[in-house]
């Protein structure tokens, strides 16, 4: 008897116990902070390049009643290049999902490092977008940034960001090439030439750009001045164009920073080409179709480069093409 009396009092106390472990604890709203806060993301994707820019957006707000924001600057850890700017607009989506921008100040000012806007505009949270573009001196190294805000009753928040490692990569989109026309190709100018302009930088060109149906039958093709002849029917080079790079044709590597339309998230970086091996390949490439590419490797082992189709024209005879280079 005593040991059931025992056992339902262990029974109603592991019973009492596990209703009260299931009882939630009844939900407070947080309270928000009145204080001058801020956040910042980085937007742009990828090997940051020289030249090209690195897009953040810098959040700032507080509480409507305690004040409002008077200013926000970044300032970069080595001064941007000319183009970098801190928008003088705040951007939100309207219901057709474009981005609108309110302005809430003056354009911004560069001084030196530091890039800034003043508010003329009563508001006490935006959210704006900065675009450094990256410096020559930048090159190689890594960069960093700092965020601030100051708002009308004395108070500052900041954020720090990076930092970020730049490529040693050059970059160039959008050049035409067109058959028995601008179709001389030098990676170390990262240009395309006609044959008079060739001729005059005969020890800088790396490539031919030909379209052929007849009589040979490769269609769109790059190839080396110093390749057999059976591939180069029809062309007669300009004096001293005479190198011989190493090819190597790639598919599916569509490159986002090369690609316009910005369809896939893939990236060629500095370490791809430390990493690349062109040592057995040939000095022509033929068939090349849009949206493929090839690796390039400079008679002189100066420099290695990605070469990206984005369009060809078989009626015109043409392609268009985006350049990756790397200094060896």
């Amino acid at each position: 008897m005593e040991l059931k009396y025992f056992i339902n009092i262990s029974f109603l106390l592991s019973l009492l116990l596990f209703m009260n472990a299931c009882n939630k604890e009844e939900y407070a709203i947080p309270t928000l902070s009145t204080n001058l806060q801020n956040d910042v993301i980085k937007r742009s994707l990828g090997p940051n390049v020289v030249g090209q820019q690195i897009e953040f957006a810098y959040a700032m707000a507080m509480g409507p009643k305690v004040g409002k924001i008077v200013s926000a600057q970044v300032e970069a850890s080595i001064a941007g290049a000319t183009g970098t700017f801190l928008e003088n607009r705040s951007f939100y989506t309207n219901t057709g999902g474009a981005d609108v921008g309110v302005i809430i100040g003056g354009a911004s000012v560069t001084n030196g490092k530091t890039t800034k806007v003043t508010f003329t505009a009563d508001t006490s949270a935006v959210t704006l977008r900065y675009y450094y573009v990256v410096p020559e001196e930048a090159r190689g190294k890594s960069v960093s940034f700092t965020f601030s805000a100051i708002s009308s009753n004395g108070q500052t928040a900041s954020y720090a960001m990076g930092p970020y490692a730049i490529s040693k990569m050059d970059m160039v989109l959008g050049l035409d090439l067109s058959d028995n026309n601008a179709c001389y190709i030098s990676i170390a100018d990262m240009a395309v030439y006609t044959e008079a302009n060739a001729a005059a930088n005969a020890d800088k060109i790396d490539l031919v750009y030909l379209y052929r149906t007849t009589p040979a039958n490769f269609t769109h093709a790059l190839v080396s001045p110093a390749a057999d002849a059976i591939y180069l029917p029809g062309i007669t080079l300009p004096s001293g164009v005479n190198r011989s790079a190493k090819v190597s044709k790639v598919w599916n590597l569509r490159d986002w920073q090369l690609d316009p339309k910005h369809q896939y998230s893939v990236f060629v970086d500095d370490l791809d080409f430390q990493k690349l091996d062109l040592s057995g390949a040939p000095n022509y490439a033929l068939n090349l179709k849009a949206e493929a590419g090839l690796w390039v490797e400079t008679a002189d082992s100066k420099y290695r480069a990605y070469i990206f189709i984005n369009s060809i024209n078989n009626g015109a005879k043409s392609a268009k093409i985006g350049i990756k280079r790397y200094a060896l």
